[in-house]
């Protein structure tokens, strides 16, 4: 089986941040660990820790990485954000997982 780089969606604002983080690292893994890569967009939390941007910003740079992967896979709850990467991977016929 070629490894697939999969895009981990998710809720982030919606709910407590640092678990929605915890399930983003905790379903990416398991991808690492069944020999896959996980882009985790989660973690930009920790880069906004140090260097604040806009909302905005750190969804523009998951729209940019998006368009790499091979599939993408999407955790449940409440997300706009996480919706529209959906649909964006959709559009550009990413395997859904």
């Amino acid at each position: 089986m070629k490894p697939k780089i999969i895009y981990v969606a998710g809720p982030y604002s919606k709910g407590d941040v640092a678990l929605n983080v915890r399930k983003a690292m905790e379903v990416g893994m398991r991808f690492n660990d069944a020999g896959h890569y996980a882009v985790i967009p989660h973690f930009t939390h920790f880069l906004h820790m140090v260097f604040p941007r806009p909302y905005e910003y750190w969804l523009d740079l998951d729209n940019r990485i998006i368009p790499s992967c091979t599939a993408i896979h999407r955790i449940e709850g409440e997300s706009s954000g996480a919706d529209k990467e959906m649909e964006l991977a959709k559009k550009l016929g990413l395997i859904l997982l």
